[in-house]
Parts: structure tokens; C-alpha cells; sequence
């Protein structure tokens, strides 16, 4: 069965660096986009940023600049490096990816559990 499982929250003051990580396993085929989202308190999620399986990259406009995403096609993790982090920056950040699961006939969305990111000082 994939699994998506995030590391790298934490709490870190205004202006510093954080950089998440989500690594896939399970019987993977293929894996097609990958994504961060987060979800703030009381607010919907919103998708962070965008990476293809071909290193194409798009992001929300509140984040360009600051945050990277990045990939492994081989080890199948996903990155985000994120820099100047704010107060607004502090949410629940999920792992997202498009994956070809063994056994099964197309892709499906798989979602990280959430890893908490508190922004303060």
C-alpha cells in the first residue's frame, strides 16, 4: 500500500528557514505530480506548490520567491525548502503526490499525514 510520510516541521522564528520532506513507498509504478499544500486554522487548504516528474515547477503567489520545491525521482521524495517564513507562513503542511500503484489500472491522489509548521517568535 503507498504511504506518503512528511518530516521537517517545527517551530521557527520569524525570517528563518525550515525544509520539509515526504518521502513514497509502496509498490510504486510511477509517480506523476507531486505538491505541498497546508492548511492554516480555521482556513482551507491551499495548494503551496507544484512539481512534474519532469522538474517543472509552479507556486502560489504568496510563497514565490521564498519556498523551492524539489524531487528524487529515484528515491521518490519531495522537498520544500522554505526561506524568510512569516507568521502568516504557519500551517499544516501535507504531502501530495499522482501515483501508479502496482496492481492498479491508473493514477490515484495519495496524501501525507500533515506535518505542523508554527512560524513565531
Amino acid at each position: 500500500q503507498v504511504q506518503l510520510v512528511e518530516s521537517g516541521g517545527g517551530l521557527v522564528q520569524p525570517g528563518g528557514s525550515l525544509r520539509l520532506s515526504c518521502a513514497a513507498s509502496g509498490m510504486i509504478l510511477s509517480i506523476n505530480t507531486m505538491a505541498w499544500h497546508r492548511q492554516a486554522s480555521g482556513e482551507q487548504r491551499e495548494l503551496v506548490a507544484t512539481i512534474t516528474s519532469g522538474g517543472r515547477t509552479k507556486y502560489a503567489d504568496s510563497v514565490k520567491g521564498r519556498f523551492t520545491i524539489s524531487r528524487d525521482n529515484y528515491k521518490n521524495t519531495v522537498d520544500l525548502q522554505m526561506n524568510s517564513l512569516t507568521p502568516e507562513d504557519t500551517a499544516v503542511y501535507y504531502c501530495n503526490a499522482n501515483i501508479h500503484e502496482r496492481g492498479r489500472m491508473t493514477y490515484y491522489n495519495y496524501w501525507g499525514q500533515g506535518t505542523q509548521v508554527t512560524v513565531s517568535s
